[in-house]
């Protein structure tokens, strides 16, 4: 049997020959793809044929009636014939048509090839999963995604660096062909993620930024605002150096001696950095603080350095006496006794609690109206006086002081009630004759 091929050189050379040639189906096929522009062709994986009206009646021959009783074609050779027929067609097209073709057919034999990768790759075949994104890359260079596809295996694997030579690779590939921003955006996050394995923060960070503004999104900005304040702790954590610190704070000790409190502030901060939870510091901050007016900044220091060690004294002498400067003689007269409580022959907190006490007894008498309403104002913006003075039994001795002295008196034995009113007197809510 003629092969189609042979055919069809033969009708090139014979044109007389048609008649003959047209009883085979597949030479009918080819002559209504080429004249009539494919009309009426049917799939070539349909092996029945053509409707009868579509040939032309010949006579039977021997030949013919030998062919019809032959079984049919082996599947095999359906594929060969369908490669002759395109090599044929391949006559009519021009060579940039074929190249398009071409790319066609492998972007589709491409993407087939990352789908199979994908399904390796959640099968956790890593090997597997590569070598079909590798071939993917191999059909279409075009495309970044298949080497992003790879940098997740990579990442997955715990191998950063080669996750993040994969993800550069892929973002040149998207910019020499205008890849879609998103797709951008997502290869730079996985990079930074790679990045922030490593531990290199700052690469991370900038990788982050430069996705944003590629492609906007939520949870990358969450991831970033993550990273940001991960990297300040680690940051931090990195400069921290008590060798460096106790340098600095000898520095800051001979520059407030030497009453140089701006210079004293700034080798307390310094020290306070490299160690931060050092309490000694952070008290000797806090008293360059208060030398240079800033009462709020001092307190806040102090704070901080009870936190680190509530039985500090020094500290809470150094915290009342801040808080008579800020006139809140009765948080004052509590920090002086926390004091005394821990040791109680400290000299500061002895000569404190005594000042201030002085200074609630006989400070009001030569205070103006003004100053006692400034005073009492003040303290009512405090939290802790407020609760008192919500108190219902606070309410009740506190009328009693004026109708009902007596019963004021003895509810004044109380430990708790008594605490309380002194600190209403010593704050200055309430005036005593």
């Amino acid at each position: 049997m003629q092969t189609l091929y042979k055919k069809i050189k033969t009708l090139q050379s014979n044109p007389n020959a048609m008649e003959t040639m047209m009883q085979d189906k597949r030479i009918l096929e080819v002559f209504q793809h080429v004249v009539l522009g494919g009309m009426g062709m049917p799939d070539m994986d349909n092996d029945e044929p053509n409707d009868k009206s579509a040939r032309r009646p010949s006579p039977p021959t021997s030949t013919s009636a030998a062919q019809a009783k032959k079984a049919p074609e082996p599947e095999s050779m359906e594929e060969e014939e369908e490669e002759e027929v395109e090599e044929v067609f391949s006559d009519t097209l021009s060579p940039e048509e074929i190249k398009l073709a071409k790319e066609k057919k492998d972007k589709k034999a491409a993407v087939a090839a990352k789908e199979r990768g994908n399904k390796l790759y959640q099968a956790k075949d890593f090997a597997g999963a590569l070598a079909a994104y590798d071939e993917a890359v191999q059909l279409d260079s075009t495309n970044m995604t298949f080497l992003t596809n790879k940098a997740a295996v990579y990442f997955t694997q715990n191998n950063f660096d080669q996750c993040i030579e994969m993800c550069e690779a892929a973002m040149e590939v998207g910019a020499a062909n205008k890849a879609p921003f998103e797709d951008r955006a997502k290869a730079l996050t996985r990079c930074g993620k790679a990045y922030q394995k490593k531990g290199d923060y700052a690469t991370a960070i900038e990788k982050l930024k430069a996705a944003q503004f590629e492609h906007h999104d939520k949870e990358t900005q969450r991831l970033l605002k993550t990273w940001e304040l991960e990297k300040k702790k680690k940051d931090a954590l990195a400069y921290q150096d008590d060798s460096l610190a106790d340098e600095h704070k000898n520095k800051g000790n001979a520059h407030f001696r030497a009453s140089q409190f701006a210079e004293a502030v700034k080798e307390y901060e310094e020290a306070v950095k490299r160690a931060p939870k050092n309490a000694a510091i952070r008290n000797n901050l806090s008293a360059a603080l208060c030398k240079i007016m800033d009462f709020n900044g001092a307190k806040r220091e102090v704070e901080v350095a009870l936190d680190l060690d509530h039985k500090y004294v020094k500290a809470w002498a150094r915290k009342g006496e801040i808080e008579m400067l800020l006139k809140e003689n009765h948080k004052a007269m509590d920090s002086f006794r926390k004091g005394l409580e821990i040791e109680p022959n400290n000299q500061a907190c002895v000569d404190g609690l005594r000042k201030v006490s002085a200074m609630v007894n006989y400070g009001s008498a030569t205070m103006s109206e003004d100053e006692r309403k400034e005073r009492a104002a003040h303290a009512m913006a405090d939290p802790e006086i407020q609760n008192i003075l919500m108190d219902p039994i606070i309410q009740q001795i506190l009328q009693d002081f004026q109708h009902n002295p007596k019963a004021a008196n003895e509810a004044m034995r109380d430990a708790t009630v008594r605490k309380k009113i002194e600190k209403l007197i010593a704050s200055g809510v309430v005036q005593t004759a």
